[in-house]
Order: C-alpha cells, then sequence, then structure tokens
C-alpha cells in the first residue's frame, strides 16, 4: 500500500440509501483508486442525528456501495466510525499511522474542502495531502445553505487557531 484514501462521510436516509453528496463522494473516491489503485480507502461515518440514524453506521452503505461499484474488499480498510469532520481526521489519523503511509487523500464535497483542508492539515502536518472534490448536485438554494455553513465554519476554526 502506498498510501491512503479518505472518504468523507455525508448523510443517508434512514433506510440506509446514501444522499446525493454520499454518492458523489464515493463516485469521486472510486476515480481516485482507479488512479492511485495500491492506495486503501479509508471509509468514515458512523452514527449521527444530522446524518445517520440507522442501526449500522454510514460507512457501512458507503462501503457497500464502493464494493458494488469496483473497488476490491481488500482495497477498504475498517472504517472509523466518526461524527464530523474534526472526529474524520482525528480517528483517521491512527489508522493512516499503523499503515506506515505517508500520503493521503481526503475525498469530500467541493463546498466542504476548504475546512476539510484546514482540519486535516493540522491533524496530518508532516503528511503528503491531496485533497479530492467531488462535484455538488443540488439545487442552487440547498447549495448555498451549504456554502454559507461552511463560511462560518472555517471563520470559527480560524479564530480558534488565532487563540492558540
Amino acid at each position: 500500500m502506498n498510501g491512503i484514501i479518505i472518504l468523507l462521510g455525508a448523510p443517508n436516509d434512514a433506510a440506509g440509501n446514501l444522499s446525493s453528496i454520499a454518492v458523489e463522494r464515493c463516485r469521486r473516491t472510486v476515480l481516485e483508486y482507479r488512479f492511485t489503485p495500491r492506495y486503501a480507502v479509508l471509509p468514515t461515518g458512523g452514527f449521527g442525528k444530522h446524518f445517520n440514524r440507522t442501526a449500522l453506521p454510514h460507512a457501512f452503505y458507503t462501503r457497500r456501495w464502493l464494493l458494488e461499484y469496483g473497488v476490491p474488499e481488500k482495497a477498504i480498510l475498517e472504517p472509523v466510525y466518526s461524527r464530523f469532520t474534526e472526529e474524520d481526521a482525528r480517528l483517521s489519523k491512527p489508522v493512516v499511522v499503523s499503515c506506515g503511509v505517508r500520503h493521503v487523500r481526503v475525498v469530500t464535497s467541493d463546498f466542504h474542502v476548504a475546512r476539510a483542508r484546514l482540519i486535516f492539515n493540522d491533524e496530518f502536518a508532516g503528511y503528503q495531502l491531496r485533497f479530492s472534490a467531488s462535484e455538488t448536485e443540488l439545487p442552487q438554494r440547498e447549495l448555498a445553505q451549504l456554502i454559507e455553513h461552511e463560511k462560518t465554519a472555517v471563520a470559527r476554526i480560524k479564530r480558534k487557531s488565532e487563540l492558540r
């Protein structure tokens, strides 16, 4: 294994059906895997009221999707059951360390890259990080709300970072 592709979670419904955002991220992960087949894939996502209320962790559903679309089972690592982006980074780090790799690709949505970059660059200082963004295909109003949420979250992270 030369590196790890970290697939960040996104919502699924009460029946475990992936949201369009989750599917877009999965598609991007499959493309990244095809481009770097000597990388492993690390799905993230556990349980949370805003993204997964089923009896199974969100990563179960993304893993199933990845298998269906051609990522071999042996290439998919045991998932981390995170609830939000900071946990994605914090809980993924020990897995990356245990695999002994220094190359990490983080797959997320286009509207989420700026925040993921701040968080992962902090957690994975000294690693070779690349960020791969899926294109979000939502109605303009929904996308605008997500973008606004991300701007607020990025500003909060920057303020917190300045206080350190």
